[in-house]
């Protein structure tokens, strides 16, 4: 069976997540009381389900022990796990919001109503421990057809004890908070400044052949990989399932991205959970 368990914010994009999953095949139930989690696999499973996702977040009261243990307790069952969590920068949860006019889950738990602002912190901060078992995804700025590719990208990645991803972005659309890595290439030769290849991409031939001729490049995308090479590892041996390496150019059209797709074949001839995604790029892709 393959299981995907999705968290995150409110109003980060679980539902799109959800539907995304069910267009994919999956049984999906949202907001699953956590103690029902290993008896709804296990029934699901019983009954020939093999894609299911369940929606964990605040709505169902988990704690982080009673999470860590659902995950150890799945893991022995022979289960390809992977966990999904959605994020965005607290300008965005609150535009959203006012958009939809819907009230934050966890805005009238306490003893008096909280201003929004407070519930989404205070959300972040419940589910801080649960990012690092998790797959970040920052959906800031995403579009909702941008975040059903990823999802779809993600799932499709071949299982393996860490799925390694590697993100593209453009510094003036500011940094993703779904990064455990980054890497500023700005310094290297820039492809836009020629106005033949400003329309191109990192994904194109002309820019392929632009970035290949100058020794500076293979000299940084070698530094990185073998950077990763040494520390990956220390990650696997913290239990590590998920980590993202973000490279970043200016606009992130060009040079991140070819980067990106040579760090990808470097590292899927030794590892099956590859993942690529360029933030710009994939951006304009899904909006037609």
């Amino acid at each position: 069976m393959q299981l995907i368990l999705v968290t995150g914010l409110s109003g980060s994009g679980k539902s799109i997540a959800l539907k995304q999953l069910e267009d994919c095949g999956f049984y999906c139930v949202d907001n699953l009381p956590a103690k029902f989690l290993f008896s709804i696999t296990e029934y699901l499973s019983s009954i020939g389900r093999k894609h299911v996702a369940v929606a964990l977040d605040s709505r169902s009261d988990i704690t982080i022990k009673e999470f860590d243990e659902c995950l150890a307790k799945l893991a022995s069952q022979n289960i390809d796990l992977r966990v999904l969590c959605l994020t965005a920068s607290t300008d965005a949860l609150v535009q959203r919001y006012s958009e939809t006019r819907r009230q934050h889950p966890l805005s009238m738990k306490g003893a008096l109503p909280e201003t929004l602002t407070e519930a989404i912190e205070k959300e972040r901060e419940l589910l801080a421990p649960m990012i690092s078992r998790s797959h970040l995804i920052d959906t800031t700025g995403l579009l909702p057809n941008t975040l059903k590719y990823w999802i779809r990208r993600f799932i499709s990645a071949k299982e393996d004890s860490l799925i390694l991803t590697f993100e593209s972005f453009g510094f003036k659309k500011g940094l993703p908070m779904a990064s455990d890595l980054v890497f500023d290439i700005r310094c290297l030769p820039n492809p836009y400044w020629n106005e033949k290849l400003r329309p191109y991409t990192g994904l194109d031939q002309p820019i392929i052949d632009f970035m290949k001729q100058h020794p500076e490049v293979n000299e940084m995308v070698d530094d990185i990989a073998n950077f990763i090479k040494k520390w990956l590892p220390r990650y696997r041996a913290q239990n590590r399932h998920y980590l993202t390496v973000s490279i970043g150019c200016t606009g992130g059209q060009h040079r991140s991205v070819y980067v990106v797709e040579q760090l990808g074949k470097i590292f899927s001839k030794d590892h099956d959970g590859i993942v690529l995604r360029h933030r710009t790029l994939d951006a304009i892709k899904t909006s037609h």
